[in-house]
């Protein structure tokens, strides 16, 4: 168990207004470079890079140089997860205040990535499909593919075992294969893990989704609304 003075330092790292806007701006799994990540927290270049050293060093955030230019991103999962749960209990207590929802926030609950998966009401759609199939079993705190889960990711192309859809490493023998990741605005879970990456991966590539510039969103294509109807039975 973490000690009390490792816990307010993660709270501290994490509840400065300018540090909480970076990490927000990370969970969609990308790598932003200090001077992207500058411009969404309002701040100068030489104040996030304070910021942001403050943050590798409590390790809620990874630095990989490429050439001249220096890019970051979440440091893990974990700081994923944890930020997804914030925002959970930020949502409840926002609940309690009028609130008028613009476009932007219905877009974010109808589709968006969570660090390297899918969440939202698709991303709870095709946990649902997958569970009503029998492709995945989910309990409380963990979750497994079944054989008929293998034979849809097989036809589908999609590989767990190799390659992390973000990196060109080789995908850690820690991580899980497949959890359950309880969303924020749909107070149900979306599927995390290897599995969700993969998943929100091959989405990508394949044209079923797109990202929608400047937010977590993502926009469901016309062949993504007919790939999710034929292999999932869920229809956006």
């Amino acid at each position: 168990m973490a000690s009390q003075g490792a816990f307010t330092e993660i709270a501290s790292l994490a509840g400065d207004p300018a540090r909480a806007g970076m990490l927000h701006a990370l969970m969609d799994g990308r790598a932003l470079t200090a001077g992207e990540l500058a411009q969404v927290a309002h701040v100068t270049p030489q104040t996030a890079s304070g910021h942001l050293t403050k943050l590798a060093a409590g390790g809620l955030i990874a630095v990989e140089k490429q050439g001249r230019h220096r890019y970051h991103r979440l440091a893990s999962p974990a700081v994923a997860r944890m930020l997804e749960s914030i925002m959970q209990v930020a949502a409840g207590a926002a609940r309690r205040k009028p609130v008028v929802t613009g476009p932007r926030d219905q877009a974010l609950r109808a589709a968006r990535t969570c660090y390297d998966h899918l969440a939202g009401h698709l991303g709870v759609a095709l946990a649902d499909s997958m569970i009503a199939n029998r492709q995945i079993e989910l309990t409380a705190d963990a979750g497994i593919v079944t054989a008929d889960g293998a034979t849809l990711f097989e036809r589908l192309g999609i590989t767990l075992e190799t390659r992390s859809p973000s990196s060109s490493k080789p995908l850690k023998s820690s991580r899980i294969l497949c959890r359950p990741c309880l969303d924020w605005s749909e107070r149900r879970p979306h599927i995390g893990g290897a599995l969700g990456a993969a998943l929100c991966a091959h989405c990508l590539t394949s044209g079923w989704i797109r990202r929608v510039d400047g937010s977590r969103a993502v926009s469901v294509t016309t062949k993504g609304r007919q790939a999710f109807r034929k292999h999932f039975d869920v229809e956006v």
